[in-house]
This record gives structure tokens, sequence and C-alpha cells, in this order.
């Protein structure tokens, strides 16, 4: 399953945009259906049933199909309808309150973090890739994307652009396994804001956001260090 993020910088394709084009071909019986986020098209072929043949139609596909086509599109619709204390989270209402006496570490560009847990493996170096998770917020403790409600961690290449400049810079210096909370301001995250949707609340143009983040490995840089 395809995963669709808001990560995405400035300028880049838009997730909206993906899902817009996001196609799969799914057979059923003798039926070839096209899904998609934006329309759900079928061909009709001729199915044979004893000795007669029937004309699957049309309409019946399109049923078939909205049957499955949550299960096609990258996004969680399910998942994002949720309300907020039903979403998975990468700091409980424990962790919540051991943060509170973590103390609050602040960077030269505005931003600041504190380590829910320090991992033990290697961190990233700048151009390595990197698979972590990422549940973020706005300040009011509000989810409006995470990678836990798709059930797979995120890949990104690290100081090359390819998410918001906060996590691109919040995630150097972590170990592989931690965890951190990024207190990200405005210019470092979504200049242009984001619009609200279903199961999502807006998040307005250079607003701060808040994002735990948890670095699961290190493809490549792992398997050497082992070795």
């Amino acid at each position: 399953m395809a995963s669709i993020s808001l990560l995405l910088p400035l300028g880049s394709v838009s997730a909206k945009s993906l899902l817009d084009h996001q196609t799969a071909g799914v057979k059923v019986g003798g039926f070839t259906m096209q899904c998609s986020s934006s329309g759900v098209g079928g061909r009709a072929s001729h199915v044979k049933h004893g000795e007669e043949l029937t004309l699957i139609k049309r309409r019946d596909a399109i049923s078939l199909a909205l049957g499955v086509s949550s299960l096609l599109v990258g996004f969680d619709a399910e998942a994002a309808g949720l309300p907020p204390e039903d979403k998975p989270r990468l700091c409980d209402d424990t962790c919540e309150k051991e943060l509170e006496n973590v103390t609050m570490v602040t960077t030269e560009s505005g931003l600041q973090y504190k380590d829910i847990k320090i991992g033990e493996g290697p961190s990233p170096p700048v151009g390595f890739q990197v698979a972590a998770n990422y549940v973020a917020m706005v300040p009011s403790g509000q989810i409006f994307d995470s990678s836990l409600e798709r059930g797979l961690p995120y890949i990104f290449r690290v100081g090359s652009g390819q998410v918001i400049k906060g996590l691109d810079e919040g995630i150097l210096g972590m170990k592989v396994r931690g965890k951190r909370r990024l207190y990200i301001p405005g210019p470092l995250a979504f200049p242009k804001g984001l619009t609200s949707a279903p199961g999502r609340p807006r998040v307005a143009a250079n607003s701060p956001v808040v994002f735990d983040v948890s670095l699961e490995y290190i493809p490549g840089l792992e398997l050497d260090i082992e070795e």
C-alpha cells in the first residue's frame, strides 16, 4: 500500500494530487476494475455460467469496487476519522507527564526538542535514508498526520529537503530506536499551511506544530555496523 504523507516540502507534488491520480486494477471474477480516489470505472466482459453468458453490468462492478476502494488508497480514511483520543500515539499519558521534567533543547534555527527516549544505535548522517514513525500535531495536541495510522514508517533522505525543515533538522542526532518530541516553529513547518479535512484540523500558514518522532532504522547503516 502506498504511503501518502503531508510531509512533502514546499513545491513538491501534494498528497492530494497523489491521491487524485492513484489508480489500481482489480480483477473480480471476469471483471477488471480501475479504482481510484477520484472515480471508479469498469470494463465489462462475458462470464460463462453453465451454458449461458452473462454480461456483468457496469453498476454492479461499481458497487463491488466501492467496497474495496478504501483498501487501495494510501490514506486510511477510517483511521483519519477517529476522534483524537482514539488515534495511536508515540507518547502516552505517562510519557506526557515524564516530558514535563525533561530539559528543552533549542537550536540556532529556533527548533526545540525533548528526548522521550535515547536510542542505542547510530545517528543518521546527512544524505542517508531513514525509516521513521511520526505523529504530527497542532499545539493543542490534535493530530493532523501520522505514519502510525498507515501502519508503515516513513522513509526519506536526511538533509535533502524531502520533508519539512523542522523534521529534517530534528531527526539529526537521534539514535536508532530513540524517540523525540519536536516543537517546530512556523518557518520550519508549513509556510502555506494545510487545509482542514475529515479527521484533520487546519494548520494555519507559518503556525508552529509538534512532531513526535521515533527513528526505527537506517537502511544499510545498521547492517554495516553489525558486520
